[in-house]
């Protein structure tokens, strides 16, 4: 028995094959036993159904056909009285016999038909043989780039484990070390408790002493001198008395001598018989004048007396005196007694002071030294888990990955498969067609399969039997069959021809999926599959946030743009080269929550474009506008709480926009005064005192050196040649990148201090990008700008020059010359080198251009924009080197939100960056023309001018935005 089967993959799906045998004969004449058996099937609903021409094939005589189809109640006529159903017997005539033969010559006819299809068949067999080499490259490099990518994350959790041993390790000696430290420092403390206790008492009880000795001394001295005094005044005066007294006693005697001298004359002179009277009135005047003189000697002992008692009256006042001094002697010495005690109490208190101060120290560290180490240990099992986390990841996706590729390889062998049975039709239908049956001979059996279960049987053109094999199956498939079929069939999206609608389509490639990716879809086939994995995706979520947040701890990693490889490399000074910043706020922003407010425009922003948002400064500040700054570590503001502010950063992140923070680093606010009255004290965790302010700042009396740029008035400027100031700010900047999360800086006042110092701080905290302040006024003369401002762009150069390229400036030169040139003066705008006149024009790379801020607008005003001219100013910034800013009121309150959008897609369409290329072709009073980059062309101004028109502008040029005498931009095609 010969026969060949073509399986049901090959033609289509059928539930049933024909079997075609030939039998013996009855009653003279041939018989066919034709009968349906059932074969083995697989879901066939889901693919297409073909069906075979009955007229191609080739049918023997002398066999019966027995039929068992599926519609079991049908019965086919032929014509001639014939008929066919389940489990009846057919006879056939020998004219149908020739009837076939005439029909077999026909079919031969449409052999070469048969033959292209078969042409068809193996073209499709060939594209799809290309097809499994294609997807088994893109399994085996998918496969590849899986095994690469696990490995590297397994040597990066390494790596990321050894780190935090080693780290542990360095912990621990730093708590070693921390602990000698502070037991030396106590027992120092103690040991200088004592000394200084010593050296107090010490000096308190010698100077008593030394008072009381020398009021002891000083009053002895009195006392002597008193003595003295009086004892020279009273022997002075009894001398002078006894004196006296001898002198009136020897006059009073002479006088007797001369009265007994005149008596005895007088006697004799009497006993002489000499005059009586005269010798009595001599007797007379001398009497009189013995009496004046013992008158005068009284008048004298009076005063002597009255002297004797004003010497005694001093005497008592020198006594008084010394009673007095020996009564402040005691006094002194009661005193020095009770500055003894005093200063004995003093002391034990100090001394118990020092102990409990020593115990609170001592327990201080203590409860410190078990909060690091818990706080470590947390960490450290923190760590852990990430890691087993990260690993438990790892394994999932090599298991997910195991899945997938075990998944592509069944579709592979079952790509296989059907390409050999594609090849087996091929073969069977060639060696079918190609063979010659004869009409008598050997009995053969052949099986085949054919037109979806209808018997095929070569008949007449009018027969119901051809009907049906031309027709196909009575009823038709149904609409949820249809449906099956169409999802089966694969959607290509439509093709781009523009570069631009290329990029934007949502449309899916035919890519595999990233790595990145295969959590979702493993997600949707493990929750309908029911797998053990599916803990594994629900928790999925929690694990990514663990394992960023580590990364973003032990890396200090910036936000990775997905864009083009160009747009990846960060640098401090330039960022991404592509960067577009949104100054976040204006003047009176902290009057409201405002990081509340500004959250929710983060998704508005990304899509308009912007790549960087500028916050407000956000330390605590004496003005609420933040830029009088004193507890650093104090983020509490007047424009919200630092969980607020954290919220905010992480509505900007989700967004792929950068936060850059409004640090404050040339002064700071002091909090406390020092002894002299002068607000010179800082306090928080930061407690620097006058050390830290430098010594040329006239208000605030510091004691650091001198200053290395231009004094601040309004507040204590700081030293930064300090090493203590250095290291404190660049741990504050690392605080807020890697606990707050901002990515880089704007530096206010930068002119305060050296860009040295700047390049230093940069250095350590590695933010993505970082913009200063630098701003001084422009050269003027007679009230009008002088049209050469080099010497204003060449401080701005030396400053981004001395920070070492690491830092950007705000392009303050080109502000101000906008100002004037847009008012038909546009022949300030090229300088005589051909270049722009701004910072743009000599380092474009690190030029940041804007029109206003919170203190040139804004309800301050210092120096605002002509507002009639702000479109022509973004069209110029936003279409030429540089990094342009964009203000907050002129976006969101001055309705310039759909022209700035339209600007920044013409940059992001001209691939305009800060580096591109300018070239002026026209600048004078009626207008200005450049061409940025080889794609972009901006006209300024009223007068006619086309690129299409200019010979040396090569390309087609497309007009791309028209405001008329405003601007103008063109993009070549």
């Amino acid at each position: 028995m010969v026969g060949a089967l073509l399986p049901h993959t090959a033609f289509g799906s059928f539930p049933h094959h024909l079997i075609v045998s030939s039998c013996r004969y009855h009653r003279g004449s041939p018989k066919f036993s034709v009968s349906w058996h059932p074969v083995i099937s697989t879901s066939d609903s889901f693919r297409k159904r073909k069906f075979l021409n009955a007229s191609n094939w080739l049918c023997k005589s002398k066999t019966i056909i027995f039929s068992s189809g599926g519609d079991s109640g049908d019965i086919i006529n032929d014509g001639d009285g014939f008929s066919f159903g389940r489990g009846e017997v057919l006879e056939v005539e020998e004219d149908e016999l020739f009837e076939a033969r005439k029909a077999l010559s026909e079919a031969r006819a449409k052999q070469e038909a048969i033959e292209k299809e078969r042409d068809q068949l193996l073209e499709e067999l060939a594209r799809s043989e290309a097809k499994l080499k294609e997807y088994a490259s893109a399994i085996a490099h998918d496969k590849e780039l899986a095994v690469s990518e696990l490995e590297a994350a397994k040597s990066l959790f390494n790596q990321k484990l050894q780190e935090s041993i080693e780290g542990k390790f360095k912990l621990e000696t730093k708590l070693v070390l921390a602990k000698q430290d502070a037991v030396d420092l106590a027992v120092q403390v103690e040991k200088l408790a004592e000394i200084a206790f010593q050296n107090a008492t010490s000096h308190i009880l010698e100077d008593a002493q030394l008072r009381v000795s020398a009021a002891e001394t000083s009053a002895a001295e009195a006392a002597y001198q008193i003595e003295e005094q009086i004892r020279n005044a009273t022997e002075g005066t009894i001398f002078s008395i006894v004196e006296q007294s001898k002198n009136a006693i020897e006059k009073a005697l002479a006088v007797a001598e001369r009265a007994g001298d005149h008596a005895e004359k007088a006697m004799a002179s009497i006993t002489d018989g000499a005059s009586t009277v005269d010798e009595i009135a001599s007797i007379q005047s001398q009497n009189i004048y013995l009496q004046n003189s013992v008158n005068e000697l009284e008048s004298q002992l009076l005063l002597t007396r009255n002297e004797v008692d004003r010497l005694k009256l001093e005497l008592k006042q020198a006594r008084d005196q010394a009673n007095a001094a020996e009564i402040r002697a005691g006094n002194a010495e009661k005193a020095l007694l009770e500055l003894q005690e005093s200063s004995r109490k003093l002391a034990l208190e100090q001394k118990e002071e020092i102990k409990s101060l020593l115990e609170k120290m001592k327990k201080d560290a203590t409860e410190r030294r078990k909060a690091a180490s818990k706080a470590f240990k947390a960490e450290l099992e923190a760590i852990k888990s990430a890691i087993e986390a990260a690993k438990e990841t790892a394994r999932s996706k090599e298991e997910a990955y195991g899945r997938r590729c075990e998944a592509l390889q069944r579709s592979l062998r079952a790509s296989e498969t059907a390409s050999k049975m594609w090849k087996q039709r091929a073969e069977v239908a060639e060696s079918f067609l190609s063979k010659e049956i004869p009409l008598s001979g050997e009995d053969v059996d052949a099986i085949y399969v054919v037109n979806g279960g209808r018997i095929d049987v070569l008949t007449d053109d009018d027969s119901q039997r051809w009907k049906l094999l031309s027709d196909g199956p009575r009823r038709e498939t149904p609409e949820w069959m249809k449906r099956r079929i169409r999802t089966i069939c694969p959607k290509f999206p439509p093709r781009k021809l523009d570069v631009y609608e290329a990029l934007k389509t949502e449309s899916r490639t035919l890519d595999l999926p990233k790595p990145d990716e295969v959590w979702s879809i493993a997600e949707e086939k493990l929750i309908k599959g029911g797998d053990s994995l599916v803990e594994h995706v629900i928790e999925k979520e929690m694990i990514e946030k663990k394992r960023k947040a580590l990364e973003r701890a032990l890396q200090r990693k910036t936000i990775q743009w997905q864009r083009t490889p160009e747009q990846t490399k960060l640098e401090p000074g330039t960022g991404t080269g592509r960067e577009i910043v949104f100054q976040g706020f204006n003047w009176e922003s902290c009057r409201r929550r405002w990081y509340l407010e500004l959250a929710p425009k983060a998704a508005d922003l990304s899509k308009c474009g912007i790549t960087a948002v500028w916050f407000p400064p956000p330390t605590q500040s004496v003005a609420p506008q933040g830029y009088m700054p004193t507890d650093l570590y104090n983020l509490n503001s007047a424009y919200g709480t630092e969980e607020e502010l954290k919220h905010c950063v992480e509505e900007m992140h989700t967004q792929d926009l950068l936060a850059l923070g409004d640090v404050v680093l040339n002064h700071r606010c002091a909090q406390k005064q020092s002894p002299n009255g002068i607000w010179n004290i800082f306090g928080g965790k930061l407690a620097w005192g006058p050390e830290a302010i430098v010594c040329d700042d006239p208000n605030f009396q510091g004691r650091g050196n001198p200053s290395s740029g231009d004094i601040f008035h309004a507040a204590p400027n700081i030293d930064h040649s300090q090493s203590f100031v250095r290291k404190d700010i660049k741990e504050w900047l690392n605080w807020l990148r890697n606990d707050i999360g901002y990515d880089g800086w704007r530096l206010d006042f930068v002119r305060g201090f050296s860009g040295g110092y700047v390049k230093e701080y940069i250095e350590a905290s590695n933010p993505a990008f970082a913009i200063g302040e630098y701003w001084d006024s422009l050269a003027y003369e007679g009230g009008n700008l002088c049209y050469n401002q080099d010497a204003h762009r060449q401080r701005i150069v030396n400053w981004i020059n001395a920070t070492g390229g690491t830092s950007s400036a705000f392009d303050v030169t080109t502000k101000g010359i906008l100002h004037y040139a847009l008012h038909n003066q546009y022949w300030r705008l090229i300088d005589p080198l051909g270049k722009p006149t701004g910072v743009m024009g000599w380092w474009p790379s690190r030029a940041v251009t804007f029109l206003e801020n919170h203190d040139t607008g804004s309800t301050q005003g210092h120096w605002p924009f002509p507002r009639e001219k702000l479109t022509q100013g973004y069209a110029y910034i936003l279409t030429h080197p540089g990094t342009p800013v964009i203000f907050y009121d002129h976006f969101y309150d001055f309705g310039l939100r759909d022209i700035i959008m339209e600007l920044i897609e013409a940059r992001r369409r001209a691939g305009i960056h800060c580096r591109s290329a300018v070239k002026i072709h026209h600048a004078n009073n009626e207008g200005y023309v450049a061409q940025v980059g080889d794609t972009l062309v901006l006209k300024l101004g009223h007068f006619d001018w086309n690129p299409s028109k200019e010979n040396h502008l090569e390309g087609s040029w497309q007009k791309f935005l028209d405001k008329g005498s405003e601007y103008q931009i063109w993009l070549r095609q």
